[in-house]
């Protein structure tokens, strides 16, 4: 696991109170994971997620992901949470707007410590969250507790990929999206046996690189006006946040960091 100093849930908190996280979602669509909607559909088909369950999402942003499983996979109700309160509230008011307000909640807390009950959840979820997370160890305890025998953790999330990063490369991809470590999937699968859990998908979704592709583009080609207004018109800013994508773009095509699909069933 590579991992980098100075980044923190404070960190993570600036940016997805800020106009960072509205830059994310501009470019990412309100679910901001790569691969969106199919991502989402591929991931609960292959965990068996559907009607009449109880999920659990930890860092679940702005709710998308939860209201993708209510409205798309009948799940009968989730919880959310997560420690930034701009999109905690931002999606009490759209899961309300929706008409799912009655089958999602959101509380407001630590993922590694959401307060929640043991075991009562059927699912644990999680979107390209998790490598905003520092304690990874506690994280995935935290879904294994909530989650009831029998029932799936399922999450993707950004990983060191297999051809792996040079402490530099790391250094700079992790301070660049706020990251405090990145995990690969041989680490993530350790620590799910190590908490229970019997690992039933572990593997690279082989999406990543097309899709950096495709946020570029849509930055240079069709997004620069609606970018630059969210960051006050800062034309240096974008220019060094876009020099930043690129050598993400280059990492990605180099197998150096891509997005992880698991699934592992507590035993």
């Amino acid at each position: 696991m590579k991992t980098t100093e100075g980044v923190g849930l404070d960190n993570v908190q600036a940016v997805y109170n800020g106009p960072e996280g509205d830059l994310w979602e501009l470019i990412m669509g309100e679910q901001i994971h790569v691969g969106g909607f199919a991502s989402s559909m591929a991931l609960a088909e292959k965990a068996g997620i559907g009607e009449g369950m109880k999920g659990v999402d930890l860092c679940c942003c702005n709710g998308a992901g939860m209201r993708f499983l209510t409205r798309f996979r009948n799940v009968d109700s989730m919880h959310g949470v997560d420690a930034t309160e701009t999109v905690v509230n931002r999606g009490k008011e759209q899961s309300a707007t929706e008409g799912l307000g009655d089958r999602i909640q959101f509380t407001l807390a630590d993922a590694c410590s959401s307060g929640l009950p043991d075991t009562e959840a059927d699912f644990v979820w999680g979107e390209d969250a998790w490598c905003y997370v520092v304690n990874k160890v506690k994280l995935v305890a935290e879904a294994a507790r909530l989650v009831k025998s029998g029932g799936a953790i399922a999450f993707t999330d950004w990983v060191e990929g297999p051809a792996g990063l040079s402490e530099e490369e790391a250094q700079r991809f992790l301070q660049f999206m706020k990251f405090p470590n990145l995990q690969d999937i041989n680490g993530y699968s350790e620590l799910l046996k190590a908490n229970g859990c019997e690992i039933l998908v572990a593997e690279d979704t082989e999406q990543f690189a097309p899709h950096i592709d495709l946020y570029l583009n849509m930055l240079n080609m069709q997004l620069t006006y609606d970018a630059l207004k969210i960051i006050g018109f800062d034309m240096e800013l974008l220019g060094a946040m876009g020099k930043e994508m690129v050598f993400m773009q280059e990492l990605a095509h180099a197998g150096k960091i891509a997005q992880g699909r698991f699934i592992a069933r507590k035993t």
